[in-house]
């Protein structure tokens, strides 16, 4: 996953690096390549947003991996939030093609389990306080 450079303050742990992923870039990736890019961004500590989310079938691997990489002494797992988008036209080529009048896409928050915490969470909102380590 391309680093983000810090403009910021001299120490890199000044503040918390959140990567936007496109779903675009997504839809070019195999589910374990996702899942792989996934789970590197949140092992380096960064907060990961996908604009199009996971299928059911990639949430369950992700979460397995998850649980295969947990570490006592280190990586303690992700924290998940997911919701659907709101119901928009399928404005893709191929949507419009099949004639899918919704968009199924989901809006997906990961970060790591010991810096992330979800305080609020309904159809139109997910509230989380996020710590520096």
């Amino acid at each position: 996953m391309p680093k983000a450079t810090n403009t910021g303050g001299d120490d890199p742990d000044d503040g918390i690096q959140i990567d936007l992923i496109s779903g675009e870039r997504m839809s070019e990736m195999a589910t374990m390549e996702k899942i792989r890019m996934i789970l590197d961004g949140v092992h380096d500590g960064n907060i990961v947003i996908l604009e199009d989310g996971l299928t059911p079938d990639e949430e369950s691997r992700l979460i397995e991996t998850t649980m295969a990489e947990i570490n006592p002494d280190g990586f303690n797992g992700i924290e998940i939030e997911t919701y659907p988008k709101s119901d928009t036209k399928d404005s893709s080529l191929l949507g419009r093609i099949m004639g899918n009048d919704e968009s199924e896409a989901k809006l997906t928050v990961i970060g790591p389990a010991n810096r992330i915490e979800t305080l609020h969470k309904d159809e139109t909102l997910i509230s989380a306080l996020v710590s520096r380590s």
